[in-house]
């Protein structure tokens, strides 16, 4: 595996796993509409500024049509979905229950992707992983309903992203990055009056250092990152990112925020990872492949 992939590809888990936990601290002073408007306006910010530097904002404009769809159901809705569940669920619980995004986008082409509709093993990874789900979503005995529903919400974020996912991948006519900045202006247009109905009062050092880094690295750097991994590697390499950002949230909730590192967790997090590798087809092209390899002799 060449440095120029797996170092990129372990910085991305590493900054995106610690977004959850940059949340948690976030939302002890911040709403989260308030929270979610800082994050994109710096996110913005960052993103908007490159692409000025490298392209000229004329390259913006025709990313704005997409963006607007993208900005709200990619990135407003569940960055505000998992910020709000998060104030009923641990920040591993919620990067548990958001790993299942592949296993959405499978579920969402059965009826809007003829070409990726899933059979045989890849209908067993839609089972596994969607039981996956329910425990990471249903085992919560110390925080009762309000915590089932913040799961739940986060769940949804992940309905969310995939149907954004789904949207790029049959209408993008933009470049990535292009794209990436107008959705997070556009995001945080959408996010403003919900924000600004929802102000702190006062907010801590520690708070406002977590949405900063949470706006400016764990959206937008990740995104300049997460466009170029693609660019050179190809998305399906990149969408390994998802097996390893979980693992990074886990780490960093039970070791910075010392949050429990229960069974339903752990357990939860490696059905929807089987469910992944099954819903992907990535076990039925190998096999195929193998089949294909003629035996030595013949």
């Amino acid at each position: 595996m060449k440095r120029s992939y797996l170092l990129p590809l372990l910085l991305l888990s590493a900054i995106w796993g610690s977004s959850y936990m940059f949340i948690k601290v976030g939302i002890r002073d911040f709403s989260p509409a308030a929270l979610v408007e800082l994050r994109l306006l710096l996110a913005g910010a960052v993103l908007v500024s490159f692409v000025a530097v490298r392209r000229g904002l004329r390259a913006v404009r025709p990313a704005f049509a997409p963006g607007a769809f993208v900005g709200v159901v990619g990135m407003a809705l569940p960055f505000l979905l998992i910020s709000w569940g998060e104030t009923h669920v641990d920040s591993g619980v919620a990067a548990v229950a958001n790993s299942s995004v592949p296993i959405f986008v499978a579920l969402l082409a059965l009826r809007f992707a003829a070409s990726e509709r899933s059979s045989g093993l890849r209908v067993l990874g839609l089972m596994v992983g969607l039981a996956g789900v329910g425990v990471v979503a249903g085992v919560h005995p110390n925080g009762g309903w309000w915590a089932i529903a913040g799961a739940l919400a986060v769940v949804l974020a992940s309905l969310c992203y995939a149907v954004s996912s789904l949207y790029i991948q049959r209408s993008l006519v933009v470049g990535g990055l292009e794209l990436a900045a107008a959705s997070a202006v556009c995001g945080a247009v959408a996010m403003l009056p919900f924000a600004l109905a929802d102000l702190p009062d006062s907010v801590g050092w520690k708070p406002l250092a977590s949405v900063v880094v949470l706006g400016v690295v764990g959206t937008g750097i990740a995104q300049l990152i997460v466009n170029r991994l693609i660019g050179e590697h190809g998305s399906a390499r990149s969408m390994l990112v998802n097996y390893l950002l979980p693992g990074f949230a886990l780490f960093y909730g039970a070791t910075i925020l010392g949050e429990p590192l229960t069974g339903a967790k752990v357990g939860g997090l490696a059905l929807i990872l089987v469910g992944v590798t099954l819903a992907s087809g990535v076990v039925a092209r190998r096999r195929r492949a193998a089949q294909a390899v003629p035996e030595s002799g013949t």
